[in-house]
């Protein structure tokens, strides 16, 4: 081995679901170290696999030129899957050699992979035993983002999962928003439910590993992903509450959200109203001027994120698009139930991929837009389809009042450029 640096059961639904079990075109869970290694400023992410797990975090990653990046690979060798070394040994010997280099690390998590799942390599025991070797100056974590039967997004859900385990306990009143947001939208969000009303509010993940929000009985949260199943059965593992919302896209959105919270707290309608009024019109105002390219036309989601449904109802309901089909890696229905009550009778709504099947369905709808990954979207442009690249939608602040405008723009530029091109 050798380092290489650089109650959530889905409930019933009177909507038909098209349930596909095939091909399918998605990134594996340890992409999800892209963002969170950015958004937790003193962790490090030491994924244990193979040459080929370093390759695509690398290249999901790019050229870090200016600073060295919190997140590696202990890329294991012919003799670690033969069996020919101890592989727990070999994993000591990597994770000491990266402390002793990175005195900084102060939450490291151990990544397991599809090679290091296939040999099966106890990475939880392993982490209990780093832990209380190198505790209290790093604590030591584990997760899977094993892309074998997941999309990528089940990586952070599968990270903020184990992190809530190590979240301190007590009975602090606090509303806990859930999800790994750019700080330019948590500071946004923090400052609004500081004007609403409600008087301590935590994000999770944290921004630094020794800032972990505390989690108990008296610890109500909201969702801003829709992708964190896992994690929300940590939470309530814990006792903390869930808060029943839409997700926070678009002006609708965001206020269905906001205003879900400020139930929860029993906040004055008035009083919410008057702080919410000028964000919801300046989001409304921003939406107006994408409207023209977007009404009326018509989308077809690939599965990729699991924020399609979400995504399906903003430009449904604030935009007037009109969804063809509504494709999505997993569906729970009762964490996406506000969303799903939103959606268009008429659009299809799939779970899982059979691409060959999925492709010929979107060449027969003809769509003036599809959203699909990387490796679809040149051919399906080749064919005369106009498409949006589904990671730009993770990657990119869309969350929110103030980002309401740049989501909508993130699919009605693709639109403009196909026009301009025919011009």
């Amino acid at each position: 081995m050798s380092l290489a640096a650089p109650d959530t059961s889905p409930a019933e639904t009177t909507r038909p679901i098209l349930r596909e079990r095939g091909q399918r075109e998605v990134f594996c869970g340890l992409t999800s170290i892209v963002w969170l290694h950015r958004k937790i400023q003193d962790a490090f992410f030491l994924v244990v696999g193979s040459r080929t797990c370093a390759h695509l975090i690398q290249s999901a990653a790019g050229v870090m030129v200016f600073a060295e990046p919190r997140f590696a690979t202990a890329i294991m060798e012919e003799r670690d899957l033969a069996g020919l070394a101890d592989a727990n040994d070999e994993l000591d010997r990597i994770v000491t050699q990266l402390l002793a280099r990175r005195p900084d690390i102060k939450l490291l998590f151990l990544v397991g992979s599809c090679p290091s799942e296939v040999i099966k390599l106890d990475l939880h025991k392993a982490a209990e035993r780093l832990s209380a070797a190198h505790f209290p100056r790093t604590r030591v974590l584990n997760y899977s983002g094993s892309g074998i039967e997941t999309t990528f997004t089940q990586g952070e859900d599968a990270c903020l999962a184990a992190l809530a385990a190590a979240a301190p306990r007590d009975d602090a009143n606090n509303l806990l928003i859930v999800g790994a947001l750019p700080d330019v939208v948590e500071d946004q969000f923090a400052r609004l439910f500081a004007e609403i009303g409600i008087a301590r509010t935590d994000f999770f993940p944290a921004r630094r590993a020794d800032a972990l929000p505390p989690i108990g009985p008296s610890t109500r949260f909201l969702l801003a992903q829709p992708f964190l199943t896992d994690t929300t059965r940590a939470l309530e593992a814990r006792g903390a509450k869930r808060i029943r919302a839409p997700f926070p896209f678009g002006a609708e959105g965001a206020t269905a959200w906001f205003q879900a919270a400020a139930d929860a707290w029993s906040i004055p309608e008035m009083e919410f109203r008057r702080a919410i009024a000028p964000h919801r019109a300046r989001a409304k105002r921003a939406l107006e001027s994408h409207r023209q390219a977007l009404e009326g036309r018509s989308i077809f989601f690939f599965p990729d994120s699991q924020l399609e449904p979400s995504l399906a109802r903003f430009l449904s309901q604030e935009l007037g698009m009109r969804p063809i089909e509504v494709g999505t890696p997993y569906l729970n229905q009762t964490l996406l139930a506000e969303e799903l009550a939103q959606l268009p009778a008429d659009c299809v709504l799939s779970e899982g991929q059979d691409v060959e099947l999925q492709l010929d369905r979107c060449r027969a709808a003809k769509p003036d837009i599809a959203v699909c990954g990387l490796g679809l979207a040149n051919p399906l442009e080749a064919e005369g389809i106009t498409t949006k690249w589904a990671i730009e939608l993770v990657f990119s602040p869309i969350h929110g009042f103030d980002q309401a405008g740049d989501l909508a723009g993130l699919f009605s530029r693709p639109l403009r450029r196909r026009a301009a091109l025919k011009v």
